[in-house]
């Protein structure tokens, strides 16, 4: 079904992002338009997934010119709940950004740049071209880049240049593996491709072709070993642009595999085996990267690597059960990892700082917020019956019914690890007494009351909605249900884009 509303939240996010650099030195204008548009952008995809989840795929044809000749945008289940989840982190990082970025940091373009950044997100996830997805990526890297450097300092520049470093060669990658695809099917219209792929007569280069766009989309989605950029860059910039990365970049490289490996390259059992192997090694390098970090931003950076390896994992499985745990487990982490970077920011707003050694008595002082904080800690870690128990339960399912016992310890030793790292965690920070001699800086304080409130609401607006995720588990499973169908069964979405 043609729809031309598709677009809406790309649109709301483009117009925002112009008229803040209107109002370019007023910042406080810049944090209402901010914080109006990522709500007009929440309603506007929350409409989107209403109007998908009744059972149609919608499409929209750029300036009408027919796929697979012109660029096409689809939302079908799997990029419409990608939109709404971006746009749910995005209207809490917006909140949380009216306060936790300083003025500084507005007045060089924090605002406008963000807006831009989610705008580039939602194309990427929409769009039905593979090298319109390729120009959603360099949108949302460029600004990315910026809302990094924002600032200047010398760390921050560091994990800039790495970052940057790492998003070139997977955009080389990314862009050769497209032009292979054009050489040998003559066309880049994605649901095209899914029914030229199968005729090619030499499958060699198509195998080849497919690496590329792995290896492209592995460095974007921070696989092993393809991950040391993310715990590098992802600790250096204020915690508001640390939510978005930490929730967002990565899962945008996640979304780019289940695209392209369901629909253009269907993996045999090589590139199972290797998804399989690659996930598994994410788990345990992300994991034990975790435990030996003091400081909170890296820590939350390496447990980032590790629950993508569970995501990667449930793909190199490979079964109906294994991608719909694979798909609940990305529902759950985009929300819980964008959560805790902004945790993170409250701990440095409460205490100066984020080394855990230098941390504690939090619980004393603020019971509320601690018990608050407890709540996302708790899903992180998997604790029954929260979010992030149950895609775990069908990703293990879906590993004992291939016999793939390895998967399975992994994932129990990635529990385990998560687990260990939450009650170090909760102890350093929170449960044990300050040390006499410490030096407490409260940045909380002497805050206003309303300013308190914009750090507060958007860490309790995510940790309601992993609540809600947890406690309403049967209505996640549904959709990702029909995701995990949608993606082993693609010939719909075909349909929708060529109407054939």
């Amino acid at each position: 079904m043609i729809d031309n509303q598709i677009i809406s939240t790309v649109i709301v996010h483009l117009f925002t992002a112009l008229l803040q650099l209107v109002f370019w030195r007023k910042t406080v204008t810049q944090r209402v338009l901010s914080i109006a548009g990522a709500l007009t952008g929440f309603l506007f995809a929350l409409n989107l997934f209403n109007n998908v989840s009744e059972g149609t795929i919608l499409t929209m044809n750029a300036a009408n010119w027919e796929a697979p000749f012109g660029i096409v945008f689809v939302a079908d289940m799997l990029s419409s709940t990608m939109v709404l989840l971006t746009s749910v982190a995005a209207l809490a990082v917006s909140i949380f950004s009216a306060t936790g970025v300083g003025r500084a940091r507005m007045l060089y373009g924090y605002f406008p740049i963000f807006h831009f950044l989610v705008m580039g997100l939602n194309g990427a996830f929409l769009t039905g071209d593979i090298f319109n997805l390729y120009v959603w990526f360099e949108v949302v890297i460029i600004a990315s880049f910026v809302l990094l450097t924002l600032g200047g300092r010398k760390a921050q520049l560091e994990g800039a240049v790495k970052y940057m470093a790492m998003n070139i060669l997977a955009s080389t990658f990314f862009l050769t593996g497209i032009g292979l695809l054009y050489g040998i099917t003559g066309t880049l219209n994605m649901a095209d491709l899914s029914l030229k792929i199968p005729q090619v007569e030499n499958q060699s280069i198509v195998n080849l072709t497919a690496m590329f766009f792995l290896i492209g989309f592995g460095i974007k989605a921070a696989v092993f070993p393809l991950y040391f950029w993310l715990p590098s860059s992802y600790h250096t910039p204020p915690s508001a642009v640390a939510a978005t990365f930490g929730g967002l970049l990565t899962k945008v490289g996640i979304y780019a595999l289940f695209r392209v490996f369901t629909l253009v390259f269907v993996p045999d059992e090589f590139v199972k085996t290797l998804f399989l192997v690659i996930g598994i090694l994410t788990v345990l390098t992300g994991a034990f990267g975790a435990v030996i970090k003091n400081n909170v931003r890296r820590m939350f950076s390496y447990l980032i690597v590790c629950h993508i390896g569970f995501i990667i994992g449930g793909l190199g499985l490979y079964t109906k059960v294994a991608l719909l745990g694979a798909v609940f487990y990305l529902i759950h982490d985009m929300i819980v990892k964008t959560n805790l970077f902004l945790i993170a920011g409250l701990i440095r707003q409460l205490r100066g700082t984020m080394n855990m050694s230098k941390l504690g008595g939090l619980y004393a002082h603020y019971p509320k917020i601690s018990l608050l904080i407890a709540v996302v800690l708790f899903s992180l870690a998997g604790i029954p019956p929260l979010s992030g128990f149950w895609p775990k339960i069908y990703l293990i399912e879906a590993a004992f019914s291939g016999n793939n016992y390895g998967f399975v310890v992994t994932i129990i030793i990635g529990s385990f690890v998560t687990l260990y790292t939450i009650a170090k965690l909760w102890s350093e920070v929170f449960w044990k007494n300050a040390s006499a001699d410490l030096v407490v800086v409260d940045n909380f304080q002497p805050l206003k009351p309303f300013k308190k409130l914009l750090l507060l609401l958007p860490i309790g607006i995510l940790g309601a909605a992993t609540l809600y995720i947890g406690l309403n588990a049967e209505m996640v499973i549904q959709v990702a249900d029909r995701i995990s169908t949608e993606m082993l069964d693609t010939g719909p979405y075909i349909r929708a884009v060529l109407g054939k």
